[in-house]
C-alpha cells in the first residue's frame, strides 16, 4: 500500500503562505529558518556527544571506587570472621549466633522451619527429611541451578536430586515458599582420631502472614507426596554394616547398600509345596497385622529361626521371603560390630518394610551356651576331633575379646524396649547346628516360627526338575524317589546335577548323572556309618583298656598301701620289742 503523504518540498508554498500571515514572521523565509535549526541541531548534538563521554568517564571512576570498597569490605569481613571462628568460645559463639538469629527474626517477616536428617541424638534417621528429600528431588530438576547425580538401578540413567547448599522457590496456594539444602560439618576429637561430622538438613521459609496455611497444610502436603513418591520409586536394597571407624567419614554411613536383585521365589524354592503355603500364609498374615499387633500390645516384628545342614536353601528362603514381602535386606554382620552400643545404633538406622539377617550365628561371635554350665569329661582322652574342637573354641575366645558385643546385648536389640523403636520388621538367624544355639535365644517371642531346611526329598526335587530341565515326569522318576528316601543329599547338590553343562545334554542325561550321584552318595554314607560304627567300636575298646588299667593301677596301689602300712607296724612292733629290752 503507498502512502498518500505528499513530500515536504511540495508543501513549502503552502507553510510559506500561512508563515506570511503571521505578524511576526512574514518577512522571513521559510528555507534560510529551516537551514539555521539545522545548524544548531548539529551544535547541540556535538555538546551532547561530549557531555556523554564525560558521563562516561564519571561512571568509569565511580565503579572503580565501589569496586574496591567492596574488594576492601569483603576482605576485613572474611579477616575479622577468621578471628571471631579461632579466638572467640565455642559457647560465647553460640550465644552471639543466638541473639543474632532473634534481631533478625525482629527485622525480616519471613519464618524458618528446619528439617534435619537425624533425630534423638542423632540415633534414627528422620522419615520427614526423607519425605522432603524425595518431594524436592521431582521438583528441582527444572528450578535448580546446581543438582546432585546419582545412578539410577541400571546404570544407563541418573537421578537428580537438590545440591547441598542450593535453594529453589515454588508456590503453593498463591504463597510463595523457599526451600534451602544445607550441611554443616564439624571435626571432633576422640582417642580413635580426628573424625568429621556431617549434618544435613532442609529449610522451609515463607512470610509469616501465610503461617497457619504453610504449618497446617503445605507441609502435610510435601510428607504426603514424598511418601508417595519412595512407594513408587523404591528400589529394594541389599546393606550390609559398616565398621564404626567409617561412621562420620564424609562419604560413609552405618550401612552400605547395593540394588537387591535376587531372583529367588517360593515357586522356585525347592521345599515342600504344603510347608511353602504354609510360611507364605504366615508372612501374609504378619505383613497385615500392624493394628492386630498393637492390639495385644506387642512390637510389630517377627523372627524366623532357618536351621539344617549346609546347602539346604537357608539363604534362598530369605531371598525368597524378601522377593514375596517386597522387602528390602540388612545382612547384619556381627564380627564388625564393636559393642552393644553400636548395635543398638545400627538397628535403629534400619527402615521398616526390611529383614534383618545373621546368617550362621553359630559362628558369628562367641554367643551360643554362654548360660549352659561346663559338663565333665567322662575320661581324659581327646582324639582328633576333640583337639579341632578346642582350636575352635580358642578362636572363638580370641574374637570374643576383641568383639565386646554380649548375648544379654543382641538380646535386648533384638527383643528389648530398643526393638519397639521401628514397625514391620523380620528377624532371621540361620544356623547349622541348632542345639549349640542358647535356649535364651532362639526362644518363642524372638524367634517365633522355627524352620527346618532339611535334605532333598521327592516333592523338593520335582520343584527342581520343573526348574532346571522344564519336565513334570519321568521313567527315572520312581527310581530317583527310592534313592531321594534312603539317601540324605542337599537340594544344592541334586540341582547341581539337573543343571545341563552344555547344549548337548537333555534331560536324560542329567536325570541319569543325579541317579549315579546318588548311588554314589548312598554307598558313601554306607561306608562312613561303617567307619563310623568301626570308630565307635575301637573307642569303646580304648575306654575298656584304659577301665581295666585304671583298676589294675588301683589295686597295685591299694597292695603297696597295705604292705607300706604292714612294714609300718612292723617296725612298730620291733621297736615296741627293742625299749622293753632296754628298759630289762
Amino acid at each position: 500500500m503507498k502512502s498518500t503523504t505528499k513530500p515536504i518540498s511540495e508543501n513549502f508554498p503552502r507553510i510559506q503562505e500561512t508563515i506570511k500571515s503571521l505578524p511576526f514572521l512574514h518577512k522571513t523565509d521559510l528555507k534560510s529558518l529551516f537551514l539555521d535549526s539545522k545548524k544548531q541541531t548539529k551544535e547541540f548534538l556535538g555538546t551532547q556527544e561530549t557531555s556523554a563521554e564525560a558521563e562516561s568517564d564519571r561512571r568509569k571512576d565511580m565503579l572503580q571506587v565501589l569496586w574496591s570498597f567492596s574488594v576492601m569490605g569483603v576482605t576485613n569481613f572474611m579477616f575479622l570472621w577468621a578471628i571471631y571462628r579461632q579466638y572467640f568460645p565455642y559457647n560465647l559463639r553460640v550465644h552471639m549466633e543466638k541473639y543474632a538469629y532473634k534481631m533478625m527474626g525482629w527485622v525480616s517477616p519471613n519464618v524458618h522451619v528446619t528439617f534435619h536428617e537425624y533425630t534423638g541424638e542423632h540415633l534414627k534417621r528422620s522419615g520427614a527429611y526423607v519425605a522432603i528429600r524425595n518431594y524436592l528431588s521431582l521438583n528441582s530438576t527444572t528450578r535448580a541451578k546446581r543438582l546432585k547425580a546419582n545412578e539410577s538401578k541400571d546404570s544407563k540413567s541418573v537421578v537428580l536430586s537438590l545440591d547441598d547448599h542450593e535453594e529453589i522457590e515454588e508456590e503453593f496456594g498463591g504463597v510463595k515458599v523457599k526451600w534451602i539444602s544445607n550441611v554443616r560439618t564439624r571435626d571432633n576429637e576422640s582417642r580413635w582420631g580426628r573424625s568429621s561430622d556431617e549434618r544435613r538438613f532442609f529449610t522451609l521459609t515463607f512470610h509469616r502472614n501465610h503461617r497457619k496455611m504453610i504449618t497446617e497444610s503445605y507441609i502435610e502436603h510435601v510428607l504426603r507426596e514424598g511418601k508417595a513418591i519412595e512407594v513408587r520409586n523404591r528400589e529394594r536394597k541389599l546393606f550390609t554394616n559398616n565398621s564404626s571407624q567409617d561412621w562420620f567419614s564424609w562419604r560413609e554411613r552405618k550401612w552400605s547398600n547395593v540394588p537387591f536383585e535376587h531372583p529367588a521365589t517360593f515357586d522356585t524354592l525347592a521345599m515342600d509345596p504344603a510347608k511353602k503355603e504354609e510360611i507364605k500364609k504366615d508372612l501374609i498374615k504378619f505383613s497385615r497385622g500392624k493394628e492386630y499387633y498393637k492390639k495385644v500390645g506387642k512390637p510389630w516384628k517377627r523372627g524366623y529361626l532357618l536351621h539344617g545342614p549346609p546347602g539346604t536353601g537357608k539363604s534362598t528362603m530369605i531371598s525368597a521371603m524378601a522377593n514375596f514381602l517386597d522387602y528390602d535386606v540388612y545382612d547384619l554382620e556381627l564380627t564388625t560390630v564393636k559393642d552393644n552400643s553400636e548395635l543398638k545404633r545400627l538397628l535403629l538406622d534400619t527402615t521398616s518394610k526390611s529383614i534383618i539377617v545373621i546368617e550362621d550365628i553359630d559362628c558369628s561371635l562367641e554367643l551360643t551356651g554362654q548360660r549352659k554350665k561346663k559338663e565333665d569329661d567322662d575320661d581324659d582322652e581327646e582324639d582328633e576331633e576333640e583337639k579341632k574342637e578346642a582350636e575352635r573354641k580358642e578362636k572363638r575366645e580370641r574374637e570374643a575379646k576383641q568383639n565386646r558385643v554380649t548375648l544379654s546385648g543382641l538380646l535386648n536389640a533384638i527383643d528389648g524396649l530398643w526393638s519397639a523403636c521401628t514397625g514391620e520388621k523380620i528377624i532371621v538367624f540361620t544356623t547349622n547346628f541348632v542345639d549349640k544355639l542358647d535356649p535364651a535365644l532362639i526362644r518363642r517371642g524372638r524367634m517365633d516360627n522355627h524352620i527346618q531346611m532339611s535334605y532333598c526329598r521327592y516333592e523338593a526335587f520335582r520343584v527342581l526338575a520343573k526348574n532346571y530341565l522344564e519336565i513334570e515326569t519321568h521313567v527315572l522318576y520312581e527310581e530317583i524317589k527310592r534313592l531321594l528316601e534312603e539317601t540324605d543329599m542337599s537340594p544344592a547338590d541334586v540341582a547341581e546335577n539337573l543343571m545341563p553343562k552344555s547344549d548337548e545334554e537333555d534331560e536324560n542325561t542329567c536325570l541319569k548323572r543325579l541317579v549315579l550321584a546318588l548311588e554314589e552318595a548312598k554307598e558313601k554314607a554306607r561306608e562312613m556309618a561303617e567307619e563310623e560304627e568301626k570308630k565307635k567300636a575301637r573307642k569303646e575298646e580304648r575306654k575298656k583298656e584304659k577301665k581295666k588299667k585304671a583298676e589294675e593301677e588301683e589295686k597295685k596301689k591299694k597292695t603297696g598301701e597295705e604292705e607300706t602300712v604292714k612294714k609300718k607296724n612292723k617296725a612298730e612292733e620291733n621297736g615296741d620289742a627293742s625299749d622293753q629290752e632296754n628298759g630289762n
